[in-house]
């Protein structure tokens, strides 16, 4: 009787399961990269309601800033958000004295923004709504140049953030 047995597998068999596993890690990376990349762009649009919010917010509680633009004699007129270029914006406080740069934002890069019509977006102090035309809105588009992934917020004529 001949007990020796050789178990081993052979070349095609090590092949077929290196080619499996690497199919399997190919779709893997592919999908978490596009994950990835749709988080990205969400979590952009996030903040950018986050700073129309924001902008809104203090326009609505009528906080002028402690600048020479804004103190007295100067009143505050609104807070603008206002898209400075393709790649980042800012909220202003706009007195009658000059505006002055409350936060500015850069975008990550390869997102890019839309530029409103009007802009800037003027969120008027303590509830005067905004200078978007009565019965219309405002789209502002988040873009992903890498993938065409977009993001859209619209601010409605009342002052409305979706």
């Amino acid at each position: 009787m001949n007990r020796f047995f050789s178990s081993a597998y052979t070349l095609i068999e090590v092949l077929v399961g290196l080619t499996i596993i690497g199919l399997i890690f190919g779709v893997g990376y592919i999908n978490f990269r596009d994950f990835a990349r749709r988080q990205a762009i969400a979590g952009a649009g996030k903040i950018l309601q986050g700073d129309l919010r924001l902008a809104q917010g203090l326009a609505l509680s009528g906080q002028k800033p402690d600048v020479a633009f804004c103190n007295s004699p100067n009143t505050l007129n609104s807070f603008d958000f206002r898209v400075f270029s393709t790649t980042d914006y800012r909220i202003e406080a706009n007195c009658s004295g000059g505006s002055v740069i409350s936060k500015e934002v850069f975008l990550p890069t390869g997102i890019t923004i839309s530029t409103p019509n009007p802009n800037p977006i003027q969120f008027k102090v303590l509830g005067r709504g905004t200078n978007i035309p009565s019965g219309t809105s405002i789209i502002l588009t988040l873009t992903q140049a890498s993938s065409n992934n977009k993001f859209t917020v619209t601010v409605g004529f009342g002052g409305e953030i979706q």
